[in-house]
């Protein structure tokens, strides 16, 4: 159903993060995607407030009201302040990616699916986005793009229990299937 998303998400390491970003990322990056790292929270804990800090003091403001508006169900001011955020600092892929899930749970996938590409094409690690692309393939039916999705973001951090339980729940179907 979304197939320029899910070819974007199945050749991911093929593209590299902004410049923007900060180069810190890569040193987390590569120790998440240890599977016997002992601290693998405290890293991602680490990935998500860079992603979501900004040096311009007013747009990570602006992203803390937005996070805030989300919380209490203000959808009409987070949409407003994300959409202030995406157009004033273009290349701030975590205003995308917000701005993504609010879409999800609006259930305006199409255009939450364009804004993970957005995400993805900036930050090609966001472990989150994926997820966020596999959740609308459930929600849309599409199982194996959901798998295939899944599969990635394991592949940047393989430390997500849920993910990999969905995962081995759509491999235990697709199996069922064949036999």
């Amino acid at each position: 159903m979304y197939d320029t998303a899910l070819k974007l998400i199945l050749s991911l390491d093929r593209h590299a993060p902004a410049a923007s970003l900060p180069r810190a990322l890569d040193v987390l990056f590569e120790r998440l995607a240890d599977p016997k790292t002992g601290n693998a929270q405290q890293i991602e804990d680490a990935i998500w407030v860079m992603w979501t800090g900004h040096s311009d003091a007013a747009a990570a403001q602006l992203m803390e009201r937005a996070v805030a508006a989300i919380a209490k169900r203000q959808h009409d001011i987070a949409e407003t302040h994300l959409t202030r955020l995406v157009e004033e600092h273009p290349d701030y892929a975590e205003a995308w990616n917000k701005r993504a899930t609010l879409l999800f749970m609006l259930k305006r996938d199409a255009e939450s699916v364009a804004d993970i590409e957005r995400t993805l094409a900036l930050e090609p690690r966001h472990f989150g986005a994926i997820c966020g692309f596999a959740q609308i393939c459930l929600r849309a039916g599409d199982r194996a793009g959901a798998l295939a999705a899944f599969e990635t973001a394991l592949a940047i951090n393989p430390h997500m229990a849920a993910v990999r339980k969905a995962v081995d729940e759509l491999r235990d179907g697709f199996s069922r299937r064949v036999h």
